[in-house]
């Protein structure tokens, strides 16, 4: 099944629940799914749709460090919460190991050698890991490993 399926079944089963937090937090990324869908002008698959439920997360730890200043507790746990409803449908991710041996070989295959043939490996690298680790934690253990 698909995951944009999964997250209209989910959609139903919390609605049967009457569950809000889990309705509001879904229904924000099946909006945001439709959006980009409108955009393209055509349907997405399970890898652009993983990409928008790690842009959704995102911006809730944004907020939760936003709300954290504000000393908005609330906020915060509604942000986290939503953050645990939302990797629900994330693809299984990488470790940190996993990443590192991933970016290893993709190193190796382009033959980078310094922080200048960046561009180059994220190139390679990010296909191999779409879905499965946010775009920042690759680049961050891009540029360990071409600095280090």
């Amino acid at each position: 099944m698909n995951i944009r399926k999964s997250l209209e079944n989910a959609l139903h089963d919390a609605m049967r629940q009457k569950d809000t937090l889990t309705m509001n937090a879904i229904r924000s990324v099946i909006a945001a799914i439709k959006l980009a869908e409108v955009e393209t002008g055509s349907p997405l698959d399970d890898v652009a749709v993983s990409g928008i439920i790690q842009k959704e997360i995102k911006s809730r730890r944004e907020s939760i460090a936003d709300a954290e200043k504000a000393g908005r507790s609330d906020l915060v746990n509604l942000a986290k919460q939503d953050i645990a409803v939302l990797e629900q449908f994330l693809p299984q991710q990488l470790s940190e190991t996993e990443l590192e041996e991933l970016t290893r070989q993709t190193i190796q295959e382009v033959g980078a050698t310094s922080i200048s043939d960046m561009g180059k490996v994220m190139k390679a690298l990010l296909p191999k890991v779409q879905g499965r680790s946010p775009g920042d934690k690759v680049s961050q253990m891009v540029k360990r490993l071409l600095t280090g």
